[in-house]
């Protein structure tokens, strides 16, 4: 996932990690100064503020994103994964916060570009190249895309992560863990601490950047005669574990992409909801990251390209085999296979109340409408999203109700959501259940 960076200044990445450790503590001690000064000031006007009002002033968001989103990485993805597991459920303020965290990107200064770059590539790592453009196109949560010319011409998009992200991931979301306990931001009933662990084993897996290289040339093998879309090429020889080289593809963004015919948004998302079914149920390896940012549209060859493959999840035959068997009874309106799909996933507690159990499989049947539409669903014209949404929320504030789900299920609902939120957003008809049928669950 990487964000257009415009013309940010570039700063410097706190890569040693005891000054990274240092910026935590100066976090939590400047949200204190700021509380025990604003408290201060209510009481001498005769007001008795509560500690989650001192705690969310305009000053102590401004002060925690600043910062977190200076140290990227670990706070970024918290960012992430917090707000896939425990949207409904998060206070307004601390909501701002991971979606400021989410989008906000700036570059590193050219000389610690530089360093990393000779680090990685030798002090000559100019000879591969007619040209390297040091300005980014884009910057993401541990690393930022350069374009490059090879020296056999050919147009490159690079990849570079910024330095002490990988050595630092542990601490860093354990200090996280300690600011979150710290503030409170997070109810009680938020199961952050798995949250948080799965953090470092995701972080850890797109900070290897020859993993994601890896799991971008699957996907080129998997979609190289599919005429529809197109893969980056990946440079092998000139990928290390922290930097990306690829082929440079160029495209416009989906997202802008309204004033495009009717039929061709259609297929263009049609396209997308029959790639993610192969992804699940016949690759078995799916790119979780649902960031628009990651599509790019070629109007000319109406092809789409796919960028990004770093949060890509491998998923077992239980997990596959589980989602067929979820989706085809949410198809065919049958609650029961759904809710015994739904335990082969692990979506229950082994105490869950029969009723919240009932809430939840009423939950994804909603989010299934899709699938139970003969013919094409209307994402453009749907309150869909607003009732998931409301039935979330009251689920989440249910005494006792609160069992996270798998990670492996957090990650593909992130996936679809985004793929709803697309569709929803080009204003798109698509046959949903059509394109699963071939997929449908037999005994």
């Amino acid at each position: 996932m990487a964000k257009s960076i415009d013309n940010k200044i570039g700063k410097k990445i706190p890569s040693n990690r005891l000054h990274r450790v240092g910026m935590f503590g100066s976090i939590v001690t400047r949200v204190a100064t700021n509380m025990a000064s604003e408290g201060a000031k209510q009481l001498l006007s005769g007001k008795r503020p509560s500690t989650k009002q001192l705690l969310l002033t305009p000053k102590n968001i401004s002060s925690v994103t600043e910062q977190l989103a200076q140290l990227r990485g670990a706070a970024m993805k918290i960012g992430q994964l917090l707000s896939m597991d425990a949207g409904d459920a998060l206070p307004k303020e601390l909501t701002d916060i991971l979606a400021k965290l989410r989008s906000d990107a700036t570059p590193m200064p050219a000389k610690q570009l530089a360093a990393v770059l000779e680090k990685e590539w030798g002090q000559d790592w100019q000879q591969h190249f007619i040209s390297f453009n040091f300005k980014p196109l884009a910057a993401a949560s541990i690393g930022q895309v350069h374009f490059a010319r090879h020296d056999d011409a050919s147009e490159l998009a690079i990849k570079v992560q910024y330095p002490g992200i990988r050595k630092s991931i542990s601490s860093d979301v354990d200090n996280v863990a300690t600011l979150l306990r710290i503030t409170g931001l997070v109810p009680k009933e938020v199961d952050y601490k798995n949250i948080l662990e799965e953090a470092k084993k995701q972080l850890h897996d797109e900070a290897n950047y020859e993993l994601e290289a890896e799991m971008a040339h699957a996907f080129y093998k998997y979609l190289q005669d599919d005429k529809r879309f197109i893969v980056p090429k990946i440079y092998k020889a000139l990928t290390t574990p922290s930097i990306l080289t690829m082929s440079f593809e160029q495209g416009e963004s989906v997202e802008t992409l309204q004033d495009l015919p009717q039929q061709q948004r259609d297929q263009l998302i049609t396209d997308l909801f029959e790639l993610l079914f192969k992804e699940v149920f016949e690759f078995q390896l799916v790119q979780t990251d649902p960031n628009f940012a990651n599509y790019l549209y070629q109007r000319g060859s109406k092809k789409l390209v796919l960028l990004d493959f770093g949060a890509t999840r491998h998923y077992n035959s239980n997990i596959s085999q589980g989602y067929q068997k979820l989706l085809s009874g949410a198809m065919n309106k049958n609650k029961e296979d759904m809710g015994l799909a739904m335990a082969q996933i692990g979506f229950f507690s082994e105490d869950i109340f029969p009723d919240h159990k009932d809430a939840v499989i009423n939950l994804v049947m909603t989010a299934c409408e899709p699938l139970q539409c003969e013919g094409s669903y209307d994402f453009g014209n749907t309150d869909l999203a607003k009732r998931i949404h409301d039935a979330g929320m009251a689920l989440s504030m249910e005494q006792g109700y609160w069992h996270t789900p798998p990670v492996d299920a957090l990650f593909l609902h992130r996936k679809i959501g985004g793929l709803f939120l697309l569709a929803a957003r080009l204003n798109t008809h698509v046959n949903v259940r059509a394109l699963f049928i071939p997929y449908q669950w037999q005994p």
